[in-house]
């Protein structure tokens, strides 16, 4: 069960980052980590994780500094313009068990394509 309030250090996310697991690396910066999903569900499918340990949105809207927001939110854009999505693009983040989160650490799909 995915506990959104009580930050899980041994999640997959939290593993990527210290370097546990391998990932394709897509963007880094100070507070951004974005790499390719494993299991891509369109052309394009990037996840964009902060680095520090936040379990959900919520958690991140609550605890995360202003810097840390607006660097994160930013990347994104940086993100899809490094990728050359010119023709928009899709952006989803679960939150909890009701809405569908299977990793306890924030984050956002970027989706672009069809995955053909």
């Amino acid at each position: 069960m995915i506990d959104i309030k009580n930050y899980d250090n041994e999640n997959i996310f939290a593993r990527i980052l210290r370097n546990e697991i391998p990932s394709e690396k897509i963007y880094e910066n100070d507070f951004v980590y974005a790499f390719n999903d494993i299991n891509p569900q369109a052309k394009i499918h990037v996840l964009i994780i902060p680095k520090l340990s936040y379990c959900s949105f919520n958690d991140f809207s609550e605890k995360a500094s202003s810097a840390e927001q607006a660097n994160f939110y930013k990347s994104i854009k940086e993100i899809a313009t490094m990728l050359g999505i010119n023709n928009g693009y899709s952006l989803t983040t679960n939150v909890g068990i009701d809405g569908g989160q299977e990793v306890p650490h924030f984050h956002f799909h970027l989706l672009c394509g069809r995955n053909t």
